[in-house]
């Protein structure tokens, strides 16, 4: 299993904000988000909502949840389930792991596997 690749330093992304990690950066066919959790921790989602071309990234995280915010379609920063309409198909999931303060990310690897 691959060791991930370092995203930032913890203390580079707020609580309650989210990065994009590009595909050129990751190795992955996608852009990810990577979310802080004002309560929950690191989370990360393919960045592209499933109902429209909207950066999740640019959302409202609120605990475990994010709002796209193009048509307020909500997804669960755990598991990816799509939590209201607009969207109606689920994100993509990626394992998030924190080590002496930095993130590190494992594309393709789903976080219910971590």
């Amino acid at each position: 299993m691959s060791d991930g690749i370092k995203v930032a330093d913890v203390d580079d992304v707020e609580e309650g904000e989210a990065i994009v990690v590009e595909p050129e950066e990751s190795g992955f066919d996608v852009k990810i988000a990577v979310f802080h959790s004002e309560t929950d921790g690191w989370y990360a989602l393919d960045d592209t909502c499933t109902h429209a071309d909207a950066s999740l990234a640019d959302g409202w995280i609120e605990g475990d949840e994010v709002e796209c915010p193009m048509h307020t379609a909500k997804f669960c920063l755990k598991t990816g389930k799509v939590l209201c309409m607009p969207a109606t198909e689920d994100m993509r999931t990626h394992k998030v792991e924190v080590r002496d303060d930095e993130v590190y990310l494992f594309p393709g690897t789903p976080a219910e596997e971590a």
